[in-house]
């Protein structure tokens, strides 16, 4: 950053008088303030931060200067040295009327350090995470998720002392094995013990987390809720009443193996969707079709049962599904794994958190495992003339949302994401930022149907005003 730049970022602080998930703001006119927990966050979150001192928030953004821009610097170095791993900050240095300004800029760190935290703290007590314009404390989860993946840790084949190899010796295995034989003979037909070794369903000894959750024959007697629970409603938010005053339309608890919590699923998915038919104008054939394309939905299902966080953190969280008048929510926990992101999604290979899992769904022929299954919900909701499916990452969750257009439920839908992008503008936001959020609409799309609009209708501002087509514009919630 430029001195003029630090003008410019000071006069839009002034002029907006708040901070934003990227913009932290200290007096630092008497003295050198405590910045461990903005480090931390800014380090830990995509496009890091930057930390201006010399205003004072709590007098109306007053630019009352630093006290010593020297000694701040030396001060600023000496506390990024005290965090694990050490953050390289770029100072720069400003004034406005004899009164001086400093900014520190806090780049991202690379995925296999993070998180970042206050050595003098720990781990868990010195981690934190941006949440708006504060820095809250990491999670116990959040700060597992990171180690899970840089450690390779692979809750999956967790090992359950209260079960036996006897347990996993089920039908549906006897059906896995044979699968196995035909595909891989080399593997299928080494010793019984071996093979379930090998596949990680046990550690020889005893079952893995795998071995009960894909061939117990009730593997919620293990983990209760490592299951799906599923809701319909009659109206677009949990809460609205049906017609006879019904909280749901339908509710049920999916148990099972992972296989049959599938199947339950889309049984749950089917019996409480519209069914149209339609006759074609050719063969005069009739054609029963879901307003959902159920392929879609499938793979939906799979990719949260397959990929959902199976860690200690996360036994007692079912994958969520929310049937409403508008749209289909599927909910699991765990956010995106390893170095995949929002805009990478689909596109590229991701890494996988639960390899043995998936190997295993592979070989009972349930999924092909080879990362085509969001290009697949994409195609085929294009292909039923639907909006595009939505994705959203956040703290240890991950979510798909498909809208319906039946009966005029297109403007519902548009609805339904106008007030989410009010809700994600609270705090200024950026073009990227909302192109990341809203990964699933394309850039123009989004701008000219959804976010424009907004603005036009007085109910989101500009950042600058005077430049509206600006490329480093942002937008807030009035």
């Amino acid at each position: 950053m430029l001195s003029k730049d630090l003008l410019g970022l000071i006069q839009q602080i002034r002029k907006n008088k708040s901070e934003d998930n990227r913009i932290e703001i200290k007096k630092a006119a008497g003295g050198c303030p405590k910045i461990y927990d903005t480090l931390s966050s800014f380090s830990n979150q995509s496009g890091g931060g930057i930390i201006v001192f010399g205003i004072d928030q709590d007098n109306e953004f007053d630019l009352c200067g630093v006290y010593d821009a020297d000694d701040l610097q030396k001060n600023i170095v000496s506390m990024c040295k005290q965090m694990t791993p050490i953050v390289r900050p770029v100072c720069t240095v400003a004034t406005i009327e004899d009164k001086v300004f400093v900014s520190a800029e806090i780049h991202e760190i690379d995925l296999f350090e993070k998180p970042c935290f206050y050595t003098g703290a720990g781990r868990l007590r010195g981690s934190y995470t941006r949440v708006g314009d504060s820095d809250e404390h990491m999670t116990e989860y959040e700060i597992y998720s990171y180690e899970a993946f840089r450690k390779k840790i692979q809750d999956e084949i967790r090992i359950e002392t209260r079960a036996e190899i006897g347990d996993i010796k089920t039908a549906g295995f006897e059906y896995y094995l044979k699968n196995l034989q035909n595909i891989k003979p080399q593997q299928g037909n080494l010793p019984v013990e071996r093979v379930m070794k090998l596949q990680g369903f046990t550690n020889g000894e005893k079952p893995t987390l795998a071995g009960i959750m894909m061939f117990a024959d009730y593997p919620q007697s293990f983990y209760p809720q490592l299951c799906i629970t599923a809701v319909a409603v009659q109206g677009y938010e949990i809460g609205d009443l049906g017609d006879l005053s019904q909280r749901f339309d339908d509710n049920e608890r999916i148990e099972g193996t992972i296989p049959q919590m599938q199947d339950g699923a889309l049984s749950f998915i089917r019996r409480n969707i519209k069914i149209k038919t339609i006759i074609d104008p050719v063969t005069g054939k009739r054609e029963d079709r879901p307003e959902y394309p159920m392929i879609a939905l499938r793979e939906i299902v799979l990719n949260a049962l397959i990929h959902r966080d199976y860690s200690i953190h996360t036994d007692l969280s079912p994958i969520t599904i929310r049937i409403f008048t508008d749209r289909i929510e599927v909910e699991n926990p765990g956010g995106l794994y390893g170095r995949m992101t929002l805009d990478e999604l689909g596109k590229t290979i991701a890494d996988t958190r639960n390899p043995f899992i998936a190997k295993a769904m592979e070989i009972i022929g349930e999924t092909e495992n080879r990362f085509s299954g969001i290009p697949i919900i994409r195609r085929l909701m294009s292909e039923y003339g639907l909006p595009e499916p939505m994705f959203e990452n956040r703290r240890g969750v991950f979510k798909v949302t498909l809208f319906n257009q039946i009966d005029g439920q297109k403007k519902i839908a548009e609805k339904s994401l106008s007030l989410q992008i009010l809700e994600f503008c609270s705090t200024w936001r950026t073009r990227a930022e909302l192109k990341e959020r809203f990964g699933h609409l394309t850039s123009s799309y989004l701008m000219s149907y959804f976010v424009n609009p907004l603005v036009s209708q007085g109910r989101v501002e500009l950042r600058y005003p005077d430049k509206p087509r600006s490329k480093n514009q942002e937008y807030r919630t009035i």
